[in-house]
């Protein structure tokens, strides 16, 4: 147990590890009960939409990486909404943005995450539950109430300034004039009416139903563009993963428009360096994954979009003579302030993240997010439902950019999850919160999993790092910072700096990563989360 502050929670039968007590608790009954594995998460998803509003929710999008033992396949969920038919370039650009509106009813897209929900469990589920029956919890904490956990208190704080512009959301979430504070009960009446119509009338209820109509009206009534066309044009994708392999490994992510890609180009890119000869959290190490980091960061900012609309070149991005021809562009000895993208041949954070396996064996990594914190800060009144600011945050209004608006576009995600399969058969299923965090934390911690054999809970409590910015339109421009948690040697600072990194430290991480390892040999779930969260890993 050296190096961690909790133990890592083993499992015969299933394991479920979340970024808070309550919702893991409603998983593990549901695996219980009978579940498996997306009966579960569907469950657990819901719950955290309500006790961590600030996250997720009805309003939120969601993809998914899905292990199905029985046909030994990975599956993925792409479950993002695309922007308004009226959310045209010249629309915003006429108005005077430079970037997208980052809050207001002009940031949001179609939330997918409610029909990614009950798409999945129609796909995987076990058939014992209905889509009802695993909303209840979630109901009963919306409608009943529930005590705000210590670390939630703190983002409540954090984003009260948001909430305190639009009185719907005051109305909710400031009612005694001020953030919600630790052990506090919130009652979220509104959001439970919004809950029991979907368990009642099924997910498409927020798409084409009285509650569309609702979102509709509201972002009508408060000058977005969302319309109850967008709403009900709606669709879950299901599609092959992007992967790439390392060593015996295979690591799979959902392709675009998620950027999990990244993570996996990061890997390649490292492919013949022998991290594991280098001492955790030594200059050089640090310095050769931010570097990688750039470089990847680099090609999806230049390639990348939505596959609807453009060619993306993940082929070759993810190939291993184009991974040789990235570390040419590293330079070993000096941090880079300008990083370009490399050539190709193809035309071209708030998060909550968690992981669930069941007895058969299938196993599941699950983000859903309404992207910044409280997503676009207005509650539709009268729905409870806080709606994302995703296209706010995520598209750009270069003309020509892959990632620039179009009406029925989706925005690049930051969203990712990964699972790791070892010849064929699963071995590691993480995922975190965090914006353009999670490519970056979510490698930390494969490598000081695979690279420095550390247990799952040691690697997710060790100090991280994160190179900012990455991709956000509107910070990309900024100058390059390495942010570092506390925890790491004084020599480590001071050699990064001497390499040219422009060192912030000790800045704390808001990453929540959740992690479930499969001993082949045992039989044995092992799950691990990260006490930067309210959650926890549990097993039965």
């Amino acid at each position: 147990m050296a190096g961690q502050g909790r133990s890592i929670a083993f499992a015969q039968h299933g394991m479920i590890a979340t970024d808070h007590a309550l919702a893991s608790a409603a998983g593990l009954r549901v695996l219980q009960d009978g579940g498996n594995a997306i009966d579960a998460a569907t469950c657990a998803a819901a719950v955290l939409g309500v006790v961590l509003p600030m996250m997720g929710g009805l309003g939120g999008d969601t993809f998914i990486v899905y292990y199905e033992a029985a046909s030994g396949r990975v599956g993925t969920v792409v479950g993002s909404g695309a922007a308004p038919r009226a959310a045209t370039l010249d629309y915003f650009t006429s108005r005077g943005h430079r970037v997208m509106p980052l809050r207001g009813m002009l940031s949001p897209s179609v939330p997918g995450a409610v029909d990614a929900m009950a798409a999945s469990l129609a796909r995987w589920g076990s058939g014992r539950f209905t889509l009802g029956r695993l909303l209840e919890p979630a109901i009963e904490y919306a409608a009943g109430g529930f005590p705000v956990a210590e670390n939630e208190a703190g983002w409540f704080a954090a984003g009260a300034e948001t909430l305190s512009r639009y009185p719907s959301s005051a109305r909710v979430y400031l009612a005694n004039g001020r953030a919600p504070r630790a052990g506090e009960v919130l009652v979220q009446a509104d959001l439970g009416r919004s809950l029991r119509t979907i368990a009642e009338q099924g997910a498409r209820a927020l798409y084409e139903g009285d509650l569309a109509a609702r979102l509709a009206e509201y972002a009508r009534e408060h000058g977005g563009l969302l319309d109850a066309h967008d709403l009900a044009a709606h669709t879950t994708e299901f599609a092959e993963p992007a992967s790439t392999t390392h060593r015996d490994f295979t690591i799979h992510t959902a392709p675009p428009p998620s950027q999990g890609f990244v993570m996996l180009e990061m890997i390649n890119i490292l492919a013949q360096d022998d991290l594991g000869a280098l001492p955790w959290g030594s200059p050089q190490a640090i310095h050769l994954a931010v570097e990688a980091k750039k470089l990847a960061f680099a090609d999806r900012l230049a390639y990348v979009g939505d596959p609807r609309f453009i060619q993306n070149p993940l082929p070759r991005l993810l190939s291993a003579d184009y991974a040789r021809h990235r570390r040419r562009a590293l330079d070993p000895l000096h941090a880079q302030d300008t990083v370009a993208a490399g050539a190709i041949h193809e035309q071209v954070g708030e998060t909550t993240a968690f992981v669930v396996a069941d007895a058969a064996g299938n196993i599941c990594s699950y983000i859903t997010s309404l992207s910044n914190g409280f997503g676009c800060g207005e509650v539709a009144d009268g729905t409870g439902i806080l709606l994302n600011n995703r296209a706010g945050r995520g598209f750009s209004l270069v003309p020509g950019h892959p990632n620039a608006i179009a009406p029925g576009k989706r925005t690049m995600h930051t969203l990712m999850a990964f699972l790791a399969t070892r010849q064929g058969r699963p071995f590691l299923a993480w995922a975190t919160r965090g914006g353009d965090g999670q490519a970056q934390w979510d490698f930390q911690v494969w490598s000081d999993v695979v690279h420095h054999g550390m247990n799952i809970q040691e690697a997710v409590e060790r100090p991280r790092w994160l190179s900012f910015p990455a991709s956000d339109p509107s910070t990309i421009e900024a100058p390059y910072e390495l942010r570092m948690e506390a925890g790491f040697a004084p020599e480590t600072y001071e050699g990064l700096r001497r390499l040219g990194h422009r060192v912030v430290a000790p800045r704390p991480s808001d990453g929540g990563v959740q992690v479930i390892m499969r001993d082949r040999e045992e039989r044995v779930y092992g799950g691990a989360s990260d006490p930067r969260a309210d959650g926890c890993a549990i097993g039965c």
